[in-house]
């Protein structure tokens, strides 16, 4: 069922203003995520969309938000100060408005990785953990793990979604990467995936089967935190 989101304008800060925000909030929501969009593309979209309508089917909040770049039809992303100050506003709207609701954060490449950077800065507010949907370990045919180098700095669990044939993490890097990082990160590997998730035909899985794996893999790793935070492990 297609959750109708409500369209917000977010309050970063004085020099930035405010940015375009998409709150989907089912009924008996258990969770919130705040979701990041990719540099290339903003929150609406289709695989965004999608993982805010397959999350709120399984109770979880989304508030998706747009950087400001975005909006004033910029091709190159704001500065990481810029974008990680967006984060910052976005996961302190959703701990104020979502009726203290257990607080996720993260997203699509780029701004799974803003995210993060802007947790290893100083700790974000609430947020009980970061899922990243496709880290972007490294520049297309570049191999390097250089960008997860901030993440030794992060205080929080972690969960990696990964496609195995994704252009900007090497999967092998990958795994390394999330290794060093011990109990905090856990690795969620979609075979045949690339870094928008599609998968090979020969695969003989279909886009809305491998959504739900996503789905499931996001809602398996929030729920025990979530729990633990409500003292009902």
């Amino acid at each position: 069922m297609s959750l109708v989101a409500d369209e917000l304008s977010l309050p970063v800060s004085e020099s930035i203003g405010n940015v375009p925000a998409l709150l989907a909030a089912p009924r008996d929501a258990w969770a919130v995520y705040v979701l990041a969009h990719g540099a290339g593309a903003g929150m609406r979209h289709p695989f965004l969309e999608e993982v805010a309508s397959s999350l709120g089917d399984a109770g979880v909040t989304t508030l998706r938000y747009q950087f400001p770049y975005m909006g004033k039809r910029r091709g190159r992303p704001d500065p990481p100060a810029v974008l990680e100050r967006t984060v910052r506003a976005a996961v302190e709207y959703a701990r104020a408005h979502t009726g203290a609701l257990p607080v996720f954060a993260g997203g699509k490449s780029m701004g799974g990785r803003m995210t993060s950077q802007a947790a290893a800065a100083e700790p974000l507010p609430a947020v009980l953990g970061i899922a990243f949907l496709g880290f972007p370990l490294h520049a297309p045919g570049k191999p390097s793990s250089a960008r997860a180098a901030h993440l030794a700095k992060v205080a929080l669990p972690m969960l990696f979604v990964q496609g195995t044939r994704d252009d900007l993490a090497e999967i092998g890097r990958m795994r390394a990467a999330t290794a060093e990082l011990g109990a905090r990160a856990t690795l969620h590997v979609v075979e045949d995936g690339d870094h928008s998730f599609r998968v090979l035909k020969r695969s003989g899985r279909s886009a809305p089967d491998v959504m739900k794996e996503i789905r499931d893999a996001l809602v398996a790793w929030m729920r025990p935190l979530a729990s633990s935070r409500d003292g009902r492990n």
